[in-house]
């Protein structure tokens, strides 16, 4: 049984998660207060008290995910089942950070204070409502790339998200993207529709948030992970440090290449996805993309007990 660790990335985010774990295990609790530290502010508190518009703000969105993931594999490791326990670990865009949180590349307060500037700076790129991004529900990646070309038309519209093998996410100037929408209606999609987003992520419009993050990531110390990462951008796993690095601030701009990923972990002989954290949206793009490979959502106690009982 070869295992991977799966992340989960913007979206999955609801206001409650992560409580009940850290009510169960200190080590759970112990990950929310030290992103609180390492924020200066009491996210923990929007996290399980907040209003859902404020935590879905990408700088406390992304934060609050992954603090959420991180404290569902310290519970995890509690019950006698750590990240070497996995052969890959890979996460969807944020969860890359996780991820790279949970292999040990980077500290938590690091990972944290590097998301809480990851959301600023993608927002802060471009101003709301000169981008946008839409989903593209029955296309290939082939066939969208084709879409997102044809909408272009001078503008930024680039395939952002390789979601599964039906699903595609388009990323650009607005209205690019609703170019996009009706020509992928008109070439057989069976659903295209803008995403409620703040902003275009994964396309060249992040170009200003990709500086800042190498900014930010040349301060940082990336250690060797202890259990292989899949990057988003190169769909296969990296373990070099200045790589990772690098990658990262490749990835703002670049294409999240998700179903290659899992395709790659596929062939490497994975057998099993567990996504730890929020949600069960990766699980059913395992699910679409190999379906071979067994899924399992670990985000609450109860989780954490039937995945260690197996």
């Amino acid at each position: 049984m070869s295992r991977a660790f799966v992340f989960p990335g913007q979206g999955a985010q609801t206001i409650g998660m992560g409580r009940a774990l850290a009510e169960a295990y200190p080590a759970a609790k112990a990950v929310f207060d030290e992103v609180d530290a390492a924020l200066g502010e009491k996210l923990s508190a929007l996290i399980w008290e907040g209003d859902a518009e404020t935590l879905t703000l990408t700088q406390n969105a992304q934060p609050a995910l992954m603090a959420t993931s991180i404290a569902a594999l310290r519970a995890l490791e509690a019950e006698g089942v750590g990240v070497t326990s996995a052969a890959f670990v890979a996460g969807h865009s944020l969860g890359e950070y996780s991820a790279l949180c949970a292999a040990g590349s980077l500290t938590l307060a690091d990972t944290a204070r590097l998301l809480r500037l990851r959301g600023q700076a993608m927002q802060a790129a471009v101003p709301v409502g000169v981008g946008a991004m839409a989903a593209l529900l029955g296309l290939d990646f082939a066939a969208a790339a084709e879409v997102a070309a044809e909408a272009a038309q001078g503008e930024v519209c680039q395939a952002a998200n390789d979601n599964d093998p039906a699903q595609v996410v388009v990323s650009g100037h607005k209205g690019a993207i609703e170019r996009a929408v009706e020509i992928a209606k008109a070439k057989g999609a069976k659903r295209a529709l803008l995403l409620p987003v703040s902003a275009p992520f994964h396309c060249a419009l992040m170009q200003p948030a990709a500086e800042a993050m190498a900014a930010a990531l040349a301060g940082v110390t990336i250690k060797a992970p202890v259990v292989p990462v899949v990057a988003n951008v190169r769909a296969e796993a990296v373990s070099d440090p200045e790589a990772i690095r690098k990658l990262l601030v490749e990835q703002v701009t670049g294409s999240v290449r998700w179903r290659e990923s899992v395709l790659w972990m596929e062939a490497q002989g994975v057998t099993e996805a567990w996504e730890i954290g929020a949600g069960k949206a990766l699980s059913g793009m395992v699910k679409r993309i190999a379906p071979g490979i067994a899924t399992r959502a670990v985000g609450t106690p109860d989780d954490v007990k039937a995945a260690v009982a197996g």
